[in-house]
């Protein structure tokens, strides 16, 4: 899928309706990868951008599954417990 790397001209795409929702047909060379963007308004102007990461908890589990499991370098050291000792606050 193509993603210009620089500023391309300007292209005029054609709008629709789909059931309630307005859509835009996006041009091949303004193709973006995924299948989900997120959209924002600044003005008159629609920012479109391509969905980067897990957008759900669960997405964000099975993003996390595939990673290496934690090493013993990786946890919390240990800490003393000590007990509270009473404290006059008059």
């Amino acid at each position: 899928m193509p993603m210009p790397s620089r500023p391309s001209r300007a292209k005029e795409a054609r709008l629709f309706r789909n059931n309630r929702s307005q859509a835009v047909r996006i041009p091949v060379e303004f193709e973006l990868p995924g299948d989900r963007v997120l959209i924002h308004r600044e003005g008159d102007r629609l920012i479109i951008e391509p969905v980067t990461g897990p957008t759900n908890i669960v997405e964000l589990l099975a993003q996390w599954r595939q990673q290496a499991p934690l090493g013993p370098e990786d946890q919390f050291p240990a800490i003393e417990d000590v007990p509270a000792e009473p404290e006059d606050i008059f």
